[in-house]
C-alpha cells in the first residue's frame, strides 16, 4: 500500500528555518504530482505548496511565498519542504500528499494518500 512519512519538524524560533521530508513508498512517486499542507489547531487545513512530477511546476500558498521552497528528489522516491524565515503563524501540523495525476493542485480533493503529519512549533 502507498505509505507517506513526514519528518524533520520540530520547534524552532521565529526566523529560523527548517526542512521537512516526505518519504513516499507503494507508488511510482515519479508519476504523480505532490503537495504539502498545513493544519493550525482549531483551523481547516490548508494548502502550502505542490510540485509536479517532474518538479517542474511549483505552486504556493501567498502566505508562504518566497519563504518556503517544495522540491522532489524522483531517485529518493522523496519530497522536500525548505520554510525559512519561519513565523509564528507558520505553527501547524504539516501533511504531505499524494495526488493522483502528474499535474499539482491546490485541492485537498485532488489527493489520494496522506501522511501522518509533523508538529512545526514557531515560537516568537
Amino acid at each position: 500500500q502507498v505509505q507517506l512519512v513526514e519528518s524533520g519538524g520540530g520547534l524552532v524560533q521565529a526566523g529560523d528555518s527548517l526542512r521537512l521530508s516526505c518519504a513516499a513508498s507503494g507508488r511510482t512517486f515519479s508519476n504523480y504530482a505532490m503537495g504539502w499542507f498545513r493544519q493550525a489547531p482549531g483551523k481547516e487545513r490548508d494548502f502550502v505548496a505542490s510540485i509536479n512530477w517532474s518538479g517542474g511546476t511549483r505552486y504556493y500558498a501567498d502566505s508562504v511565498k518566497g519563504r518556503f521552497t517544495i522540491s522532489r528528489v524522483n531517485a529518493k522516491n522523496t519530497m522536500y519542504l525548505q520554510m525559512n524565515s519561519l513565523k509564528p503563524e507558520d505553527t501547524a501540523v504539516y501533511y504531505c500528499a499524494s495526488g493522483g495525476s502528474s499535474r499539482p493542485s491546490l485541492r485537498e480533493d485532488d489527493y489520494n494518500y496522506w501522511g501522518q503529519g509533523t508538529q512545526v512549533t514557531v515560537s516568537s
